[in-house]
């Protein structure tokens, strides 16, 4: 008998129904040579301290730092995980061979490993891997299975990704709270101060920007302006003249154009004001815009957020929900290309999208676009891009069909060919001052008709000038307006998560994004978990759409010394070894080893800390005081 194991009991029936396993029992789904069963995400976990020694069980400084010699893993206590594993256990008992149909990822391959390891299991192993739920998909996933073997090194990234976060975040954990949770019972005596891998380093990020915001001092400049043929042209200043503040990186920061004083910008006004305006040059450039790329999660979180003001959970257990009732493929994914196999596969796709059928006249009977920014196999590891799947969208709720619109459209728009428009700039001088006007005129909106203005992070924007010649000179009305440079802006859930994709670098290009993504902090499938964990620990609050530190998270992040805590950057940097053993490019025994090194390090180091300093714990309901004062405020 060849059992199947998969990672919901959803996903096991449609594996069941492609198999003809039929037939219901306690537990698991039987016929034509199979049984199919199923776990609930993760019935296994790694010991609890106290399970490798006994005085591991209470909170002491003295046995810190905890390091098991070999970690272990325990069934999670739980009636209906322990009934559910004895049906497993009994299925592999007697199986022939079995077949991993957990989901295809770093976590699915290690929540189906440690059941099939607590289990016994001794008999051949093969793995389901599948990008969809489609009967074809399943079908082509069974044709193609592999042996175990083949995905060790993914097995080894999960289970030190699991090691990591547990002798990090205990040990931190408990050593923050012990050395400097505050004793004062108002101040929440007996509350823990929680460290973790990614969510510290996030937190910090968080910290950062408000402090930034609390701390900016507005720049006070003047730009002048004047109005020639009712178009407006700003002037230009030269470049020695730009005012640029220096950060402690060095990097510099460019101050809008503009007059130090007013003082200047009037001798500058009343200079020119009653002297003829001169076009000197008209230049005409053509230039085109292709069609965005597909989602990864992180990007369609990102636009869910910004569009429907859905939180990174929430459009995750959306896409989930499309992924397991067929009409979107796999969603944990951090890619935003399509192999080149999928390329021939698309016509059908397409064809099955019928309720987007007059969307695609532009490109209906001729042959499809295939460029390298969409279709490129050297980009893809283990899935792809969100796309549809082609089979009918029905019975979905509103979010579900909102989620699905953004992946339907824009899978559509990559056949679709590029804007194409034209920018004209005019440049002109009163007295011996240089103004510039640049004006913007689309010719085939193309793409863009898939994405309607008012709901498009990349509007048609059209600014059309009149036609200007060189030479041609007249009045013109010149005004000076006081301005001041402004903060940076508090994080949203979306420029939270492209922060933790980039390692807390502010990027909008989208290829350096990807080259940074190799740094990033979390994983995609894991980064809404950490923003609720910050939520529920009490660390951050929601404002609106701005995300804020409450008094708890900046003084914890104010005590933590250990920059490896808190650097998105360093973190980042450990994220990429896991990534790196898991495309056997480093060595799972040396991360282990440079695991424990550094939290015995970082142990010694908060334990020579004499300051007395503490840390307040922020009641739940002050929280939400807190933030209900401010919005009434706004």
């Amino acid at each position: 008998m060849i059992v199947c194991i998969a990672e919901k009991p959803s996903v096991a029936k449609d594996i069941a129904k492609v198999l003809g396993a039929n037939v219901s029992r306690d537990g698991y789904m039987e016929g034509n040579g199979y049984q199919v069963t199923w776990t609930f995400g993760h019935l296994c976990e790694l010991k609890e301290p106290h399970e490798y020694q006994s005085q591991w069980r209470y909170w002491s400084l003295a046995s810190l730092p905890m390091i098991p010699e070999r970690f272990g893993i325990r069934l999670k206590k739980d009636k209906g995980v322990a009934h559910q594993f004895g049906v497993i256990q009994s299925l592999m008992k007697n199986a022939d061979s079995i077949i991993n149909c957990g989901d295809a990822g770093q976590e699915g391959e290690l929540i189906q490993r440690w059941v099939m390891q607590l289990a016994g299991a001794r008999c051949p192993v093969q793995r389901l891997w599948i990008s969809s739920l489609t009967e074809e998909a399943i079908r082509e996933g069974f044709r193609t299975l592999k042996d175990q073997s083949h995905y060790q090194s993914l097995y080894e990234a999960g289970l030190m990704r699991a090691i990591g976060d547990w002798t990090l975040g205990l040990n931190a954990t408990r050593l923050y709270t012990l050395k400097y949770r505050s004793q004062d019972r108002s101040s929440g005596q007996g509350q823990v101060l929680s460290i973790g891998r990614v969510q510290t380093p996030t937190l910090a990020l968080i910290v950062r920007r408000q402090q930034e915001i609390e701390n900016f001092v507005p720049t006070t400049y003047w730009v002048l302006t004047t109005r020639y043929r009712d178009t407006v042209f700003n002037v230009v200043m030269n470049e020695d003249e730009d005012e640029q503040n220096t950060d402690k990186k060095g990097r510099k920061e460019r101050l809008p154009k503009g007059f130090k004083t007013r003082e200047e910008g009037v001798s500058v006004m009343e200079a020119i004001r009653d002297l003829p305006f001169r076009v000197t040059k008209v230049e005409k450039k053509k230039g085109k815009e292709a069609p965005p790329r597909l989602f990864d999660l992180t990007s369609l979180q990102v636009e869910c957020n910004k569009k429907f003001g859905y939180s990174a959970e929430q459009t995750l257990n959306l896409i989930q929900s499309l992924y397991e009732k067929k009409v979107a493929t796999y969603p944990r994914v951090d890619t935003t290309f399509l192999p080149d196999d999928i390329y021939p596969k698309c016509p059908l796709i397409l064809n099955g999208l019928r309720a987007y059928f007059p969307l695609m006249e532009r490109i209906k009977g001729k042959k499809l676009r295939k460029d390298k920014k969409y279709f490129d196999s050297a980009k893809v590891t283990d899935h792809h891009a969100i796309i549809p799947t082609g089979q009918p969208a029905n019975a979905l709720s509103e979010a579900e069909n909102r989620v699905f619109d953004l992946i339907a459209r824009r899978f559509i728009g990559i056949f679709y060919p590029d804007c194409l428009f034209e920018t004209t700039t005019v440049t002109g001088l009163a007295g011996d001052y240089g103004f510039k006007a640049t004006g913007k005129h689309i010719s085939d909106p193309a793409w863009h008709i898939l994405q309607p203005a008012a709901n498009s992070d990349n509007p048609i924007e059209e600014k059309i000038l009149p036609e200007f010649s060189k030479g041609e000179e007249g009045a013109h009305f010149p005004d000076l307006a006081e301005k001041q440079t402004t903060p940076p802006k508090p994080y949203t859930e979306a420029t939270l998560l492209r922060a933790m994709e980039t390692a807390g670098k502010t990027v909008e290009d989208e290829e350096l994004r990807d080259a940074l993504k190799e740094n990033g902090i979390g994983r995609p499938s894991t980064r809404a978990a950490i923003i609720e964990t910050l939520f529920r620990r009490r660390y951050i609050r929601k404002e609106r759409t701005s995300l804020w530190a409450t008094p708890t998270g900046v003084e914890l992040i104010g005590i933590i010394h250990e920059e490896l805590l808190k650097s998105a950057e360093l973190t980042g940097i450990w994220e990429r070894k896991l990534r790196q053993i898991e495309h056997n490019q480093y060595d799972a025994h040396q991360f282990l080893a440079e695991l424990k090194q550094m939290v015995s390090d970082i142990v010694t180091e908060v334990m020579r800390d004499n300051s007395n300093r503490h840390v307040s714990v922020t009641p739940e309901e002050r929280v939400k005081k807190s933030s209900k004062k401010k919005q009434d405020k706004q």
